[in-house]
């Protein structure tokens, strides 16, 4: 069995060193879900080491003929990339997504391919090619994603993208995301990313208004613990219970620790990476986004005072749902 996880957008061009950083990352995160020991264990591999050494010109004769260029610019994976361009590169990924199931079928009799649902038109394209040398045992199996209700992938955070590696999104940044879905996605998210009784699920779909927010605590912390573990899991849950609701404990919640408290709101708002640049820094402070220990900051040239720091220290919070403490 192959897994594969697929985008829309164009491919960055990467080096090997970072492809296998990559991959290391990827085995990590992986095996908390799936063994690699013993004789049926996972293994991982590269198809750098088949691909690199192939010959284009039989690799086109042999692989390109098969593959009809009518038939993949009408694939969806191509359709959303023809108005900002569409490279050859791009448009030779379909045969080499589908050679690289040509091959592992081959050698290790891998016979399922398991992806996105925007993965469709690639792996059908190396079932296909199976066919095409007289094989009918290979199949592709994809899997709904997770969208929010105006159809775009979940997986966005206030920094970009929603990391598992807790050194990109930490686990209490990563267990908010899930506390401040959309009402609407609570159902879809308990149902594909946690293993809770279907009964369980239904009932906490079921909530309306304010009672949803507990179905959105039981979804964060079973989705964090799954990813973290349950002891990380709870430490977040603990921060965010301290924030919202006066209880719990902030020990666990993101810290910047400062080595002199005599600094600007503008650098607060930057050390915190709430935003990347000093002129967005002002112009969220000008719309109202900015706030230290629950007051608004309107002056783009405030300065945090001892007075801020009553408590050892403060809260900068951007909007309503993002936090961070400026430790002592």
């Amino acid at each position: 069995m192959v897994i594969l996880l697929g985008k829309t957008d164009m491919r960055k061009m990467l080096s090997r060193e970072e492809i296998n950083n990559n991959v290391k990352s990827i085995k990590k995160q992986v095996e908390k879900f799936v063994s690699f020991e013993g004789e049926n264990g996972a293994i991982i591999v590269n198809n750098a080491d088949w691909l690199l050494d192939l010959n284009f010109v039989n690799f086109v004769r042999d692989i390109g003929s098969l593959f009809s260029v009518n038939k993949m610019l009408a694939a969806e994976c191509y359709k959303q990339r023809m108005e900002t361009g569409l490279t050859f590169f791009e448009m030779s990924y379909m045969l080499m997504q589908s050679y690289d199931f040509l091959h592992l079928y081959e050698k290790y009799g891998c016979k399922l391919q398991i992806g996105g649902n925007d993965q469709w038109s690639n792996i059908i394209g190396g079932v296909d090619l199976i066919r095409k040398i007289g094989k009918d045992d290979s199949f592709g199996l994809t899997f709904k994603l997770l969208t929010t209700k105006e159809g775009k992938k979940m997986g966005k955070t206030e920094k970009g993208a929603l990391w598992l590696n807790p050194s990109k999104t930490s686990p209490y940044e990563f267990y908010q995301y899930w506390r401040n879905m959309e009402d609407t996605s609570v159902e879809t998210v308990l149902k594909m990313l946690t293993f809770l009784p279907i009964d369980k699920i239904k009932e906490l779909s079921n909530l309306k208004d304010e009672q949803i927010n507990e179905a959105k605590k039981v979804a964060a912390f079973e989705i964090t613990k799954l990813i973290h573990g349950e002891e990380e899991a709870k430490k977040a849950e603990d921060a965010s219970e301290a924030l919202f609701n006066g209880q719990g404990s902030l020990e666990h919640m993101p810290t910047i620790e400062l080595e002199n408290t005599d600094i600007s709101i503008i650098d607060a708002i930057l050390l915190t990476k709430l935003a990347p640049s000093k002129a967005q820094a002002r112009t969220l402070i000008n719309q109202g986004g900015i706030s230290l220990n629950d007051e608004k900051i309107s002056d783009i040239n405030y300065k945090l005072t001892e007075t801020d720091f009553e408590n050892g220290y403060a809260i900068l919070k951007k909007g309503k749902k993002v936090f961070y403490k400026l430790q002592k």
